[in-house]
């Protein structure tokens, strides 16, 4: 695909929505709802959060104004994007009962048609990473994958980085890395978007768009917001985190984690790349239907590992040891990468506070300390 990018000039700004509901797309995008900033269905552009973005530091989030109009510089919205893709509740079948066996009266929802509008680098990386796990090459999941195949993603590089932000560390921004089929750069005062085509479906809708030439100085732009992101970053990971991790499973350190930690499951549904659910199936009163549905579920969850009659996983501390060691560690076993992008949600919206980068570190000081005591 040759290159195939342009300016959006201010007045044209509405052209990108139409556009993509033109071709029978639902455009989700970061809307304001109450006190925070998620993703929902636009049908226009005034619907998309402008000037809004959200302080974010150890469980703590606040909504505030911004000095400008930007719509996606808004940190990492309040709910993960992993919800269109992977929602929190799927229906998979339902059956009847003929009174001579059961007959299938239901499958699947069909896959709606969604413009995923805004996402920022760390949520487009975390896309990538499920496409890995309901998809790798040998068993594909149709609820998911049925989903993504319809998906466009059009992603936004990032003007903003959250106090618990570290996607610098994770390599997974503030500049548009990841697969997507549109890049979109807001820029400078009234001088619009500069979009960038990643794929063909992306490069059909930009010829469709009144696009004019985009200067030398727009991809400068571009190029210097994320460095400026990138620079105002505090956290970071220790060198060699999943080495870390490997060696340092049976530490004190992690009963004093536990000790904090409430076991409510608020990191797992806030990370936007775990992806561990529950079947449940429901049967009516009468017993004629029955349906089965699969649901989210957490690492947290004390019934999660029921298995022999019993949780293998009875203790808090070796639940929270599990989440993170995977997250950090094994998870480069499993797809040949760290399951964390970096976004923060884990911890901005930990009751407690607890900083996953600052666990990482603690058991990096304690390497440290017994390296110094043997030296």
């Amino acid at each position: 695909m040759d290159d195939v990018s342009g300016l959006l000039r201010p007045a044209d700004l509405s052209a990108l929505i139409n556009a993509l509901t033109a071709r029978g797309y639902t455009v989700l995008a970061p809307v304001r709802q109450g006190d925070a900033l998620t993703v929902a269905p636009v049908a226009a552009l005034d619907q998309v959060a402008c000037g809004w973005t959200a302080d974010q530091t150890a469980g703590t989030y606040r909504l505030r104004r911004r000095d400008d109009g930007r719509r996606f510089a808004t940190t990492p919205a309040a709910l993960p994007w992993k919800r269109v893709l992977h929602p929190p509740e799927s229906h998979l079948w339902a059956a009847r009962d003929t009174g001579n066996g059961f007959e299938m009266i239901s499958g699947p929802e069909p896959p709606p048609r969604q413009a995923l509008l805004g996402l920022l680098p760390c949520d487009l990386a975390a896309i990538a990473r499920q496409d890995k796990v309901f998809d790798n090459g040998t068993f594909a999941d149709p609820v998911y994958t049925g989903r993504r195949e319809n998906a466009l993603l059009i992603a936004a590089t990032c003007a903003q980085a959250g106090d618990t932000c570290f996607c610098a560390t994770m390599e997974t921004g503030p500049d548009v890395r990841s697969p997507c089929d549109i890049a979109l750069t807001e820029l400078d005062g009234d001088a619009g978007w500069l979009l960038e085509a990643r794929s063909g479906k992306g490069a059909d809708i930009l010829a469709d768009l009144p696009l004019s030439p985009a200067p030398d100085a727009a991809f400068k732009q571009r190029d210097a917001m994320a460095e400026t992101t990138a620079a105002t970053q505090i956290r970071t990971l220790p060198t060699d985190t999943p080495g870390l991790l490997h060696r340092h499973l049976d530490p004190p350190h992690w009963q004093a984690v536990a000790d904090r930690c409430l076991s409510c499951g608020n990191c797992t549904n806030q990370c936007p790349t775990c992806f561990c659910s529950n079947t449940e199936d429901v049967t009516s009163l009468d017993g004629t239907t029955a349906e089965r549905r699969r649901v989210w579920d957490s690492c947290f969850s004390l019934d999660f590992t029921y298995a022999t009659g019993r949780p293998l996983r009875q203790s808090a501390e070796s639940r929270y040891r599990q989440w993170i060691t995977h997250k950090l560690s094994t998870w480069h076993d499993q797809f040949g990468e760290s399951g964390c992008i970096g976004c923060g949600r884990c911890i901005t919206w930990c009751p407690v506070g607890i900083d996953i980068t600052e666990e990482a570190a603690a058991l990096a000081a304690l390497e440290d300390a017994a390296a110094a005591a043997h030296a």
